[in-house]
């Protein structure tokens, strides 16, 4: 081949407007195109993903340092209460209790111990307890809240550990706020009836402290009636009532056969025999006193005609006394018992993993931003390329620039009103 033909067959670099008015009027597009098209506009996308890198950098360093601090904690476990083995002295009253609380109760505790957790009950005590409306700059108290919230990570496994994951500029700060948690858990299950203990407790404080009321209600009415009746202690004031009565009668009878036999031979003007009668209408009087409750007697001398009546009063009235006294000295050991078991509950909650300040920082992940800023202002300058390629291009376009003055003749005309 003769050099002629050579340089006939090389294509110049510097015929640059052949090579683009060839690469436009081609319709069929290539890899190579869109490699050119990122050819000419290299310099605006290096210099935008490299400015937006160095921003990135920049931003990442000023950002404040995070530390992280975990705790985890054992599921809540409930053991064999002392109640379990007293739950036959209580006989029908056990089907109550399973109804106040059972085994099942808590199906899932670790969910309702998270829920605990992540209550404003704990949030709030959390804020005042280390001030975190100063720490985090806020105003209300809600937006701290708001804030402790975002910075606090509570969650169980599957198999029920329950981690507290807390992040905080000051690492030392941040594992007391989550030991902290867990100390306020602890407090907030003593004042609650989270487990079955708990709510045994509460049902027999109520309980009790109703029959309290009941057994002084009772105490009153058994005083009011003893007013009224003038028993005491049925049982034997009748028997001593009885025998008085009884020897009563036997004197009322032999002086009646003393004074029988002494009219058979004395005259009615007998000292004796008119002693003897006066003597035995002083006891018929008492006798009369005693079956009529009359004649002013101390209150233990009642109508013996009216003893079963009102023996049956105080009597109901004692025993109703008795049924209380006993209910509520039951309902009060009762209650003893479940607050032991509340307290043995309550410590149940055991730390797994205690939290400890962070030696190393959780965020900000410069490398991250950085990578993932960097990716994303490349993107954004190579999509820019394109567009403004086809921008230009289309520029170029009589159907498009026609167009363009048709849109802009309708954005400019004013519309009429519609008829």
């Amino acid at each position: 081949m003769t050099p002629q033909e050579k340089s006939q067959l090389e294509l110049p670099v510097s015929e640059e407007p052949g090579l683009r008015r060839l690469f436009e009027e081609s319709d069929t597009k290539h890899l190579l195109d869109y490699l050119i098209i990122l050819a000419r506009r290299k310099y605006l996308i290096m210099y935008f993903t490299s400015a937006v890198a160095i921003l990135a950098v920049v931003i990442s360093l000023l950002l404040p340092k995070y530390y992280t601090s975990n705790t985890k904690i054992m599921p809540p476990q409930q053991g064999q209460s002392i109640a379990s083995a007293m739950m036959g002295e209580l006989g029908s009253i056990g089907g109550l209790l399973g109804a106040v609380g059972g085994k099942d109760l808590l199906k899932n505790p670790s969910d309702l111990y998270v829920a605990m957790l992540k209550s404003h009950a704990i949030e709030d005590r959390l804020v005042t307890r280390f001030n975190l409306m100063n720490v985090y700059k806020r105003k209300l108290r809600i937006d701290a809240i708001h804030r402790l919230e975002d910075l606090s990570e509570i969650e169980a496994s599957k198999d029920g550990v329950i981690s507290v994951a807390v992040q905080d500029r000051d690492p030392s700060r941040a594992a007391e706020i989550a030991s902290a948690y867990i100390e306020e858990l602890e407090k907030l299950t003593q004042r609650l009836a989270v487990t079955d203990a708990g709510k045994r407790r509460v049902f027999f404080e109520r309980e009790a402290k109703a029959a309290s009321d009941d057994l002084a209600n009772a105490e009153q009415d058994l005083k009011l009636t003893e007013e009224k009746t003038g028993v005491f202690q049925p049982d034997s004031q009748t028997r001593v009532m009885l025998e008085g009565y009884a020897e009563l009668k036997a004197q009322v009878a032999a002086k009646e056969v003393e004074i029988q036999s002494m009219q058979s031979f004395a005259t009615v003007e007998n000292p004796d025999l008119k002693r003897s009668q006066q003597e035995l209408a002083a006891l018929k009087a008492q006798v009369a006193r005693y079956e009529e409750g009359q004649g002013g007697r101390p209150v233990g001398d009642i109508a013996l005609d009216k003893v079963p009546a009102k023996a049956l009063e105080y009597v109901r009235k004692w025993r109703e006394v008795k049924y209380r006294e006993a209910l509520w000295t039951l309902l009060l050991k009762q209650y003893e018992i479940a607050r032991i078991d509340e307290g043995r509950d309550a410590a149940l909650i055991q730390t797994l993993d205690p939290a400890m300040p962070a030696e190393k920082k959780s965020s900000p992940k410069r490398a991250i931003i950085v990578i993932v800023a960097t990716l994303l202002a490349f993107m954004i300058a190579v999509f820019w390329a394109f567009f403004r390629e086809n921008w230009e291009r289309a520029k170029e376009d009589p159907q498009y620039l026609s167009r363009l003055q048709l849109l802009k003749f309708h954005l400019s005309r004013k519309q009429r009103a519609a008829p």
